[in-house]
């Protein structure tokens, strides 16, 4: 999508890739792309630098757990890896900034191009939370901004002021029908910007498959943070909650 969006305004794109972990089609819509291993920062950097490329942005994913079997660094890496005091999202990812930008890259929004995913204020669907959900939200809100205050996740589940789950490594998804099989029905899920995110990266996401999988354990309650929050697939994902009774408010 990004690329999509860069193209249509007359930007070259050039694409450094994960193996493994970037979709393969990417590859047919951008200029160039250089496929690397995690960790090989050196290889990003050199790929980079020898296009001229002066501005990039991080899009896409990474799965997390890959950190404890797939990562093979080159000199560079190794030496970003050992400016890290945690290996947590928001460290990383500002040591890659700081490094790209010691090198004359700086790193620009990943919604510079697709402004229209990040999610407007108000109840999207047709249902509106009821008042015991309201108050799980507020409730859920709060812990959600320290649980990404301590840089360990977004998400977290909620049912009459009871948290049955929060997200750490394993991501929203299974977070959702970790704490929906708890809550049994009538859970509410409270997916927050971290309280010091950088807002260039790593903003939370949702869309379509996490109606989903709140469909399969009866949730009934979806919060996002307004202006911070990405949503994909926006029509079909409204319409599934629709279809549902699933309530979904940005705030």
């Amino acid at each position: 999508m990004v690329a999509d969006s860069a193209k249509q305004r007359g930007i070259p794109v050039i694409a450094v890739a994960h193996k493994g972990e970037t979709v393969p089609e990417l590859a047919e819509k951008v200029d160039e792309i250089t496929w690397i291993g995690l960790g090989q920062f050196g290889h990003l950097i050199s790929a980079f630098k020898s296009k001229g490329v002066k501005h990039v942005l991080m899009a896409g994913a990474i799965t997390k757990t890959t950190m404890f079997s797939d990562v093979r660094p080159d000199l560079k890496g190794l030496a970003v890896l050992g400016k890290l005091l945690i290996f947590h999202d928001d460290d990383i990812l500002r040591t890659v900034a700081r490094e790209l930008e010691k090198e004359g890259i700086t790193v620009v929004s990943s919604t510079t191009y697709l402004p229209e995913l990040l999610a407007p204020c108000g109840c999207l669907t047709r249902r509106k939370p009821r008042k015991e959900e309201l108050e799980d939200i507020e409730f859920g809100w709060m812990v959600a901004k320290e649980l990404g205050r301590l840089d360990i996740g977004h998400c977290v589940v909620i049912r009459r002021k009871t948290i049955l789950a929060v997200e750490a490594i394993e991501g929203t998804n299974k977070t959702i029908l970790r704490g929906g099989e708890l809550a049994k029905e009538r859970a509410v899920v409270v997916k927050v910007c971290k309280p010091s995110q950088d807002l260039r990266f790593d903003l939370p996401a949702v869309g379509l498959d996490t109606v989903k999988v709140m469909k399969t354990v009866n949730a009934t309650v979806l919060a996002i943070e307004a202006g911070k929050t990405l949503i994909f697939d926006r029509e079909e994902m409204i319409d599934l909650a629709d279809a549902h009774g699933i309530a979904i408010v940005s705030r």
